[in-house]
């Protein structure tokens, strides 16, 4: 068969790199890809929000199946465009992405499917938003209600903080539509996890939970990012508290949606706040994580493409996905400046040094080939990961290797998966 991969980042090297794994793929296409899936798959240059172009690429190559990485894309209604042509796909219609694109509606959902989810208030004028902080009080999470990519939430803990994070938003628009309108959120204290599921729009199915990293310096402290690592499993979310979570949240949403009219069919992914054992919904994503997926796939044991074919057409029941009893840690490699602006086109050195170690997968995120060299191309520019027996084999095993690569301005933090009681 032939797949179609959308996005060029590291969750989407990380789907090409276990979708090429099965024996059913004959040929797989990246749209737009990186240097990293240009190793493994038919790189297309066309720009993954060209909705009209991924499905002209889909018709013309032929494509048995399109998976759909990035959130922006399925906002715009790929998925739909796609089906439109009789075409099979794997993510959610615009409509159903919306739990993702608008955080008010996601809200408003939770609150009407009883999902826990913290206290929330919506605003569109800095005045009014300034003087309700000024009554509530300390601290609390101020969200774009839009994509912003990940740099959408601040966790405001000074009058400063708040001024800077609605100054962003409602009046310098630095986020865009995306901040025209804000949540005001409290502020939980917890333990964060990530859990995510594949449906077919009636059954889910879980992945491994995983922990990510949003903040861009060691011990959790500057601005928030698209992810500055992560590691599987959590110790955070056992058995028990995860049973309990695909209960209370993941098939609630689903048939939530479902009531609505609105069939899901694709991943959903949870970000969740664990506070005295219990799960409160942070915020839900319409597609894999990323960098989670990083680091999730690869505890995935045999064939992904029928599980994703099957949530596609609507035949999920009755299948499994087996997990292996090992530890992974994907470390993110950074460019300088990231999350604001960055350097481009600096020469990446040490990958195939990397390429030779056991239990370690390097995966792309924002880089391209000139001239048969890797180069920089974005902010978040590597993922490097590892599995091990233990976490501390992980470890040990991911920043020798992350020692081994080098680029100019390069950043990573030295602290995944060693939070403090972890």
């Amino acid at each position: 068969m032939r797949v179609m991969i959308v996005g060029g980042g590291g969750r989407e090297h990380a789907i090409a790199w276990k979708v090429r794994q099965s024996p059913l793929v004959d040929e797989l296409f990246c749209v737009p890809g990186n240097a990293g899936t240009e190793a493994i798959a038919r790189n297309l240059p066309e720009d993954a929000a060209n909705i009209q172009g991924i499905v002209s690429l889909a018709q013309e190559h032929r494509i048995d199946l399109t998976i759909i990485g990035p959130e922006a894309p399925l906002a715009m209604g790929l998925s739909d465009a796609l089906q439109s042509e009789g075409l099979t796909v794997f993510g959610p219609t615009k409509e159903a992405a919306a739990i993702e694109s608008s955080k008010v509606f996601a809200k408003q959902f939770m609150a009407d499917c009883g999902i826990p989810t913290p206290s929330y208030w919506v605003f569109d004028d800095f005045r009014n938003a300034i003087s309700f902080v000024d009554e509530k009080g300390l601290p609390v999470v101020i969200k774009a209600d839009g994509l912003a990519a990940g740099k959408g939430a601040f966790v405001c803990r000074t009058e400063d903080d708040v001024d800077e994070a609605l100054r962003n938003t409602l009046v310098e628009e630095r986020l865009g539509d995306a901040g025209k309108s804000i949540l005001v959120e409290a502020c939980l204290v917890g333990q964060e996890a990530s859990v995510v599921v594949i449906t077919d729009g009636e059954t889910v199915l879980p992945l491994p939970c995983s922990e990510d990293h949003k903040q861009l310096l060691d011990g959790d402290r500057g601005p928030n990012t698209g992810g500055m690592g992560a590691f599987s499993p959590t110790e955070v979310i056992d058995d028990a508290l995860r049973d309990r979570v695909m209960r209370e949240i993941m098939l609630p949403a689903i048939r939530g949606l479902k009531s609505r009219g609105i069939l899901y069919r694709g991943a959903l992914y949870a970000g969740l706040m664990i506070v005295d054992g219990d799960p409160y919904v942070l915020e839900f994503n319409c597609r894999f994580g990323d960098p989670e997926t990083q680091a999730t796939l690869p505890r995935v044991k045999g064939d992904l493409v029928p599980v994703l074919m099957a949530a596609a057409d609507g035949s999920l029941e009755g299948i499994s996905i087996d997990v292996a009893d090992s530890h992974c840690v994907c470390v993110t490699l950074a460019s300088k400046g990231y999350p604001g602006r960055y350097e481009k086109g600096r020469e990446i050195h040490g990958l195939s040094e990397c390429e030779r170690l056991d239990n370690v997968v390097v995966f792309h995120a924002g880089t391209k080939t000139t001239d048969g060299r890797a180069l920089t191309a974005g902010g978040r520019v590597l993922g490097v990961t590892a599995t091990g027996a233990t976490k501390k084999d992980a470890l040990q095993r991911v920043y020798d290797a992350v020692d081994r690569i080098d680029f100019q301005g390069k950043y990573f933090r030295r602290d995944i998966a060693m939070r403090r009681g972890r």
